[in-house]
């Protein structure tokens, strides 16, 4: 997979962007708030759909404008595609050379992004909500049909707590039970398949990142269901009716709550250090150790599963690494192909990682203003 060209049309500050990225690595640079972070979302919700930081569509709008549009030229399996995507009145469309996409498959077709932000590495002691974010982007490369499916129990979700808030009578409220267990059952399938194919690389990566130290506290992964800890795998049809047991089980509790108490939506990715869980005792170093190696393992699964690698997006994460882990994730980059993106207020601190073909640019008031060439 390559990105040739990005072109970028009033999404959020950026009115007016045309990129043209290098082959291995491009650095954006440029002082806070002056777009660096929005021409990666931007190449975001071009690569998968959705916002990378917005909570809303509209809000990837730029002000006084009604239409925001990102559009890249890719390279996949020697064959070039146009993709598109538009954003209007809240709403959004996609485009396949020039046309409606007729299909997510279709749209996406072996586009894969992995991004690595400063939010992220707050990912050990953020809330649940963090976690699981986390693992539906890593789903959502590995299979790109989770977002319909994702789609789906998010849709009987709303449907099931809105009779709850209604205080809808217990039958009809369980009637919605089987269509929301059996969706909630495909997204615990995807998330699982994925987390067993992620640990063993994270877990690979972390004792790369700390050396002898991991040998005595190995990072481990581990899914948890809400209500139910110990619940185990089996077969889609055996989650399903686990899931549909839960909700049965707390549908009293849930209606005096007026919300769903159980499913996918309320799990957590439990991130140990050792024996001990990460939230609670690993150190500030350890929790960006565990992160880092977070990433980098889902780098390495998605060029193993997939056969490339993915596009990688690196949003000022050097400022915010001790210069040991940046070192390493610079050194890391160098060793792996495929193209990487990366802004930073200080390029010296991405020099290693870029390389000597990396292309460098700066943005200001969300234009490009001045081209730095190759370095």
């Amino acid at each position: 997979m390559h990105l040739s060209g990005l072109r970028v049309r009033d999404f959020r500050n950026l009115a007016h962007v045309d990129l043209a990225l290098g082959p291995r690595a491009t650095v954006i640079t440029g002082a806070n708030g002056q777009g660096k972070t929005n021409l990666l979302e931007a190449l975001y919700v071009l690569a998968t759909l959705k916002p990378l930081r917005a909570s809303r569509l509209a809000e990837l709008v730029r002000f006084g404008s009604t239409l925001a549009r990102a559009e890249g030229r890719f390279t996949l399996q020697g064959a070039e595609r146009l993709i598109a995507v538009e954003i209007e009145k809240g709403e959004r469309r996609a485009f396949v050379d020039g046309k409606a996409a007729p299909s997510l498959e279709a749209y996406f077709g072996g586009v894969s992004v992995v991004t690595f932000t400063p939010d992220d590495l707050a990912l050990v002691k953020a809330g649940p909500e963090a976690r699981r974010r986390f693992l539906d982007r890593a789903v959502f490369n590995r299979y790109p049909a989770y977002l319909a499916e994702s789609r789906a129990y998010g849709k009987a979700l709303r449907s099931r707590n809105k009779l709850l808030r209604e205080h809808a009578p217990p039958a009809l409220v369980a009637a919605f039970d089987g269509p929301l267990a059996q969706a909630g059952a495909r997204v615990w399938v995807r998330r699982r398949a994925l987390l067993a194919e992620l640990a063993p690389r994270a877990a690979r990566a972390f004792g790369e990142i700390s050396a002898g130290a991991a040998a005595e506290s190995p990072l481990a992964l581990e899914y948890k269901v809400a209500g139910r800890p110990e619940l185990g795998g089996g077969d889609e049809a055996a989650q399903a009716n686990a899931l549909g047991a839960l909700l049965a089980e707390r549908l009293g509790r849930d209606r005096e709550r007026g919300f769903t108490s159980v499913g996918p939506h309320a799990d957590d990715l439990e991130l140990r250090h050792g024996e001990r869980l990460a939230r609670a005792y690993a150190s500030q170093g350890q929790q960006r150790a565990l992160v880092l190696a977070l990433k980098l393992g889902e780098i390495d699964h998605l060029a193993e599963a997939l056969g490339r690698p993915p596009l990688l997006l690196l949003d000022d994460v050097s400022s915010e690494l001790d210069p040991e882990k940046n070192a390493h994730l610079m050194r890391t980059l160098r060793s792996r192909a495929g193209q990487a993106l990366l802004t930073t207020t200080d390029p010296r601190l991405v020099a290693e990682g870029a390389g000597d073909d990396a292309v460098y640019v700066s943005i200001r008031g969300g234009a490009l203003v001045q081209s730095l060439g190759e370095r």
